[in-house]
């Protein structure tokens, strides 16, 4: 699409739709300046240049003001979940605490918000938390749990009064006043004003004992106990002088990111979400984060006064209105640059790096590598790299130079197809050579046809051994694409400018100077990482067991009387040097072709070896 066929663009705020030609929405936006923003998107490369090439039409809609603006845009992405949008990856309705509006009130699960009055409390993150809370609540405070909405009478009071978890209202044990103080100490501490709450119960603990009013003291006692495990006020504070806030902390790994939500009220942090987000490629902090609190504080009912986030806002002043308006009272958002408030988003920022990790590594274990789709991309490859075949030399001041050749199928290591190669002809250690011998071997030998043709090598190495490999592709007549993994900052090494198809002459240009950095948590890194550390253990581990074996043989001949045969006997039976040492006489002689007489021998070699000189 050209920017002369969107037509005739506001100048005021409102929302731009991209549609396709077949008019699916692939793009949703908000702008101050609708023809300005626009006109962005068709000058700007990445996920902008993608859109417009896509889109077929665009359609605006006119607002008063950037906040309608801000609504209306949330309310079209959750409606369209448009392809190029930040979306919430499990996008769903947030569960909520609700006190019924009754005179006797009770205390429900729901994911509506409608205006019946109730007073609603959340969101939660899941359904696990909101119902540990809920449970908790129950047990801790004595409101009426089953005398159905709305209240209705009962002839007798059920289990839960006689367990002492409910005042019985619909027998008439209790009256409006005495239930309302039971509606205050649950509201207070679904507010995050637990302290209060704590503060009077141990009171009425305190003054239950000195009654000698022993059973009485212990149920309150458990009550506290309740509280302090729910709403984490047993924890010592992290600043008693900071402000009730929220503080967001943000991750991304190619199209995947994660947001950290934390609560703190009174200096304590009350309660934390999570939101894990897909079609973050290309998108900043800030899209991202504007993605969640869109969602989020579209439907949250407490909303702090001041709301700290790790990156500053271009629409700063909109969003604080929002937000002040959800609240019904001012709302800071704010970007510190100092003091403890920055420790705090540092804080936010590094659990969300964990969580962005822990999902990642979930959807690997479940066969839904992101890895392979973000390596398609970054490499522009024709298909996703199912089968990537890593390589990598080991030697040590030139001694048995090795190489090893891992395979990976689906992100996955398929250990029984792992190769090791004996590297010939080199008197002395070249990486080059080796690798252009080994990858030579590969493509040329009795593997070309026991092995199917990978979709992706993996060179452990610089420009240097890149170039190896592809020489060695090209003397083999194959095609098959290359990236090398260069130890300092995990840099792609590309053997063409066009990406990893090395024979092409024309494309799109990728990365600078055919090298590419990306993020540590990016699924396309996480593969070729997990790659390359398993051919580099293979191949270290081959020339490991090689040197040793060459280590015992030269130990071996040194022994009086020993010959070929009995020699392989022990090389078989002892791996290393420090075990034929510790082993006694009758574990010698215990090998075939030894005998004790022999075994004698041996052991008293190995022990005038550990005689110092005098």
């Amino acid at each position: 699409m050209e920017l002369e066929q969107a037509g005739k663009l506001s100048t005021g705020p409102g929302v731009y739709i991209f549609r396709t030609p077949a008019g699916r929405v692939i793009y949703v936006g908000k702008a101050k300046n609708i023809k300005n923003r626009v006109g962005q998107h068709f000058k700007a490369g990445g996920k902008s240049s993608r859109i417009t090439r896509d889109a077929g039409s665009l359609e605006t809609i006119v607002t008063q003001n950037e906040v309608e603006a801000l609504v209306l845009e949330a309310n079209l992405i959750k409606q369209h979940r448009p392809r190029y949008n930040v979306l919430l990856k499990d996008d769903k309705h947030y569960p909520f605490l609700k006190l019924t509006k009754e005179l006797y009130p009770m205390l429900v699960v729901t994911r509506k918000v409608i205006k019946d009055g109730g007073k609603y409390y959340g969101p939660f993150p899941d359904s696990r938390a909101v119902w540990r809370a809920k449970n908790l609540i129950d047990t801790t405070f004595s409101l009426r749990k089953n005398s159905g909405i709305p209240f209705e009478k009962r002839k007798r009071p059920c289990l839960n009064y006689h367990m002492k978890r409910c005042l019985a209202p619909c027998v008439d044990y209790t009256n409006p006043e005495e239930y309302a103080l039971a509606v205050k100490d649950v509201t207070a501490v679904l507010e995050g004003k637990a302290k209060d709450v704590l503060e009077s119960l141990k009171q009425q603990m305190l003054e239950a004992a000195q009654n000698r009013e022993f059973e009485q003291a212990a149920a309150i006692r458990d009550r506290v106990q309740a509280v302090q495990k729910l709403f984490g006020t047993d924890q010592v504070a992290l600043n008693v002088t900071l402000e009730d806030m929220d503080f967001l902390g943000v991750a991304q790994a190619g199209e995947f990111a994660m947001v950290q939500h934390f609560q703190m009220r009174a200096g304590r942090v009350i309660g934390r979400d999570k939101r894990f987000l897909t079609g973050a490629e290309d998108s900043s902090e800030e899209e991202i984060l504007k993605a969640f609190m869109a969602d989020y504080y579209g439907v949250a009912m407490q909303i702090p006064p001041l709301v700290l986030v790790p990156t500053e806002f271009e629409d700063c002043d909109a969003w604080q209105e929002f937000l002040s308006t959800r609240a019904n009272r001012k709302v800071e958002l704010r970007h510190p640059q100092r003091g403890e408030k920055v420790d705090l988003l540092e804080m936010a920022t590094r659990n969300a790096q964990n969580g962005l990790e822990g999902e990642l590594a979930l959807l690997e274990k479940r066969g839904e590598n992101p890895g392979l789709d973000a390596l398609q991309e970054v490499l522009a490859l024709p298909a996703r790299p199912w089968r990537i075949e890593g390589f990598d030399n080991s030697n040590l001041f030139g001694t048995h130079i090795v190489s090893g050749m891992v395979v990976f199928e689906g992100g996955r290591a398929r250990k029984g197809e792992h190769r090791r190669f004996k590297v010939k002809g080199l008197e002395h250690p070249d990486d080059y050579a080796s690798m252009h011998q080994t990858v030579y071997r590969r493509f040329t030998g009795s593997l070309a046809d026991k092995l199917p043709m990978p979709d992706l090598l993996m060179i452990d190495g610089g420009h240097g051994q890149v170039r190896a490999a592809v020489d060695a592709l090209k003397e083999a007549g194959v095609q098959v694409p290359v990236v090398g993994l260069a130890k300092r900052e995990e840099t792609l090494i590309l053997p063409s400018i066009y990406g990893a198809q090395w024979w092409l002459e024309t494309g799109t240009e990728i990365g600078k100077n055919r090298a590419v950095v990306l993020p540590i948590t990016h699924p396309a890194l996480r593969v070729l990482i997990a790659v390359r550390d398993e051919v580099h253990h293979f191949a270290i581990t081959y020339h490991r067991k090689l040197r040793g074996e060459a280590m015992l043989k030269s130990v071996f001949d040194d022994v009086p009387g020993i010959g070929e045969k009995r020699r392989e006997a022990l090389l078989e039976h002892f791996t290393s040097l420090e075990e034929i040492r510790a082993a006694s006489v009758e574990q010698i002689g215990a090998v075939p072709g030894i005998g004790m007489n022999f075994a004698r021998v041996v052991k008293a070699h190995f022990d005038a070896e550990r005689v110092e000189p005098a």
